[in-house]
């Protein structure tokens, strides 16, 4: 569990066409690929959807290191959900391991939902490793923009949630830095049941909310240091503007999206 593992939070810095592409057709995108991909049944089709991650990875010129890394926190979620499928679907046997059962459709849904869990996880991260803060935050408060009529603090919420959103990588940093100092002083967490080993991790909650809260009161002086006073009145430095790039880019990103539907419709 370490922060600069994660993907998803972490903005990498490049000159590419994903980079300089509006941020709101990259959330758009994004959000539509995600939907496609809960759309797919088969897995010979999700094995192909995951054929866009290294042609993403290439055009955004992010390293695959820093993209497959991205699961690496999420490895035990994924090899859980796999033996869960494995041994509690009903189907053929195809192995036994003292009162457990595998099953030739249990590896099949193990393969297939580990593989769209994670397929989910990496489409996602591309928006945050070439999306800025601001950006990321001035494409939600655009999208969400007629919410305002409604009263409704979009500006804030918007903040809030590109807030968030970054704040994962720091504090699983964070946990990594608490739980090698626990373990310097004798503290065990890897011995033991799988309850035992959760009881374990309790004593990372208080020093890491503290840490959390510590941080979050920084930001706040900060942004009140700067003259932070909310949305009311704010102005940008750039602008989002649509482009005819955008254009072609959010017509071009929905074929394919559809073309993955389309797919899986028709096997």
């Amino acid at each position: 569990m370490n922060g600069r593992s994660l993907a998803l939070g972490q903005y990498y810095p490049a000159r590419s066409a994903l980079h300089t592409l509006d941020p709101r057709v990259k959330l758009l995108l994004m959000l539509a690929l995600v939907t496609a991909i809960f759309f797919i049944n088969n897995l010979a089709v999700m094995v192909a959807a995951g054929l866009l991650v290294p042609v993403l990875a290439t055009v955004a010129k992010v390293p695959y290191s820093w993209v497959i890394r991205g699961l690496r926190p999420l490895l035990f979620i994924l090899i859980l959900t796999f033996f869960i499928h494995v041994f509690f679907t009903p189907g053929a046997r195809l192995a036994a391991i003292g009162p457990l059962t595998a099953t030739r459709a249990g590896l099949r849904n193990g393969a297939f939902y580990s593989l769209r869990l994670g397929l989910v996880v990496l489409f996602s991260s591309f928006v945050t490793l070439t999306t800025t803060p601001v950006q990321l935050t001035d494409a939600i408060e655009s999208i969400f923009g007629p919410l305002k009529k409604f009263r409704l603090p979009v500006h804030e919420v918007a903040l809030m949630m590109t807030i968030a959103l970054r704040f994962i990588p720091t504090l699983l940093s964070e946990a990594e830095t608490i739980m090698q100092a626990q373990k310097a002083r004798g503290a065990d967490f890897e011995s033991g049941h799988i309850f035992k080993r959760a009881k374990s991790f309790v004593p990372l909650l208080i020093p890491l909310f503290i840490s959390a809260f510590r941080r979050a009161d920084e930001l706040a002086l900060a942004m009140e240091a700067r003259g932070y006073a909310g949305g009311e009145g704010r102005t940008r430095l750039h602008v989002l503007k649509v482009r005819a790039a955008d254009v072609v880019w959010l017509i071009g990103g929905l074929a394919v999206i559809a073309l993955v539907v389309g797919v899986r419709w028709a096997v």
